[in-house]
């Protein structure tokens, strides 16, 4: 079959689309076969991938839980090789080892004194008034600044953020901030009650904050197969999203108009382009599907950071598996674009090897809803693409941070 074809039915667009798209990249990148490799390579994995987990092929019901099957054994091969490390709890461990094999460097951050100053100016009265304590003086001396900056996101109000946000970011310049490491918070136990309505709300346990480099866990255990590998798996995810705006950051130090580029990104107002031009992608930096399944930009050529971030965290997990006999989580390697057409049920349906979207399928098994996901997968097929046509991922983020702001990569 047609190579266009057959990654146009994965991709869910025209092989004509493909086909025009291929002319106009190789008319400005003077690479060829990029279609070809992919759909070859495509192809090579998920064939091994059937091997390893005892499938032969059939439907597309009996791949997905062959896929689903793997995740549930290698989660229990997980959380019994995570008991080897430091930490009195199971998430102090998973944090110390998050940290140990999260690949990043120093980030571009602001600084803890700037925190303590914003608070100073906006003094955060829920948490003051949770904790007992009747002035910021008091908050700092006998909590840390890390903590505090985590719980802010699950006890004050959208009003308090939104105003303190925009008194205190709009004079923030490059001076505020410094290089320092990623650091990873584990909420102490006084946040129960209050991270229980955050994981409720959000479905898992675990969110950052960009421009402060912190990514903080709620210790709140989901006993559902399948959600600590999601949430390690996220955590992960987290180390690379934290990276990559650190590097957008310091990108823009040197421009006059710092602190509006900064509250932009932060707001996540970048500009989302409803169309391309010949030699063009957009850069989306959300899952549309999620949001709307018919979004026309679906359909468009396009390159997702998220994806960026996926590879690089899914890609420390199955770095991490190799060097244990007794864990064979290094399946999942380089997974998060594949996917393949099946039969069922007399139609055609795509089923993602990509280890997120199949996670979110077994956690969704496991609570009875039997939802199949394949977003993280298409999102990332279309980001290797464009990698394979720029020369590779180095090269992608370079393209990204450079156009970040203007919601269009134009070759």
């Amino acid at each position: 079959m047609q190579t266009s074809k057959i990654l146009g039915k994965i991709l869910g667009v025209s092989s004509e689309s493909l086909d025009t798209l291929d002319f106009e990249m190789r008319k400005r990148t003077f690479r060829r076969g990029v279609l070809e490799d992919v759909a070859n390579l495509n192809m090579q994995r998920t064939r091994s991938v059937l091997q390893k987990i005892n499938s032969g092929g059939g439907d597309a019901a009996h791949v997905r839980g062959c896929l689903r099957r793997a995740i549930y054994s290698h989660e229990k091969q997980f959380i019994s090789l995570i008991e080897k490390f430091p930490g009195e709890t199971e998430f102090e461990k998973a944090a110390h080892l998050a940290k140990k094999i999260a690949r990043v460097g120093k980030g571009f951050f602001l600084k803890k004194e700037k925190a303590r100053e914003i608070l100073e100016m906006c003094p955060p009265e829920n948490l003051l008034k949770f904790l007992g304590y009747t002035s910021t003086k008091e908050l700092f001396s006998k909590e840390d600044i890390d903590e505090i900056l985590s719980a802010l996101r699950f006890i004050e109000s959208n009003e308090w953020m939104h105003k303190t946000f925009d008194v205190a970011y709009k004079d923030i310049t490059p001076r505020d901030f410094e290089d320092r490491p990623v650091e990873l918070k584990v909420m102490g136990a006084k946040w129960m009650d209050i991270g229980k309505k955050f994981a409720e709300k959000k479905h898992h346990n675990v969110s950052h904050l960009k421009e402060f480099g912190v990514i903080f866990l709620n210790p709140i255990k989901m006993d559902i197969p399948g959600k600590f590998i999601r949430d390690f798996a996220l955590l992960l995810h987290y180390f690379h999203e934290v990276e990559f705006y650190s590097n957008l950051f310091r990108s823009y130090k040197e421009r006059p108009d710092f602190s509006a580029k900064l509250m932009s990104l932060l707001r996540g107002d970048v500009p989302e382009p409803d169309g391309v031009g010949p030699g063009e992608w957009l850069i989306i930096q959300r899952y549309l599907w999620k949001e709307n399944p018919d979004d026309k930009r679906l359909f468009l050529p396009r390159v997702n950071p998220e994806s960026l971030h996926w590879a690089r965290g899914e890609r420390d997990f199955a770095r991490f598996a190799l060097e244990y006999d007794d864990f064979d989580g290094e399946l999942w390697h380089d997974l998060d674009w594949v996917g393949e057409i099946f039969e069922e049920d007399g139609k055609k349906e795509l089923v993602s090897f990509d280890l997120e979207d199949t996670v979110m399928s077994l956690v969704s098994f496991m609570e009875g809803r039997e939802e199949f996901f394949t977003y993280h997968q298409r999102e990332a097929m279309w980001t290797k693409i464009f990698s394979e046509y720029v020369g590779g991922e180095e090269e992608m983020e370079r393209l990204l941070i450079e156009n970040f702001d203007k919601g269009k990569i134009i070759f």
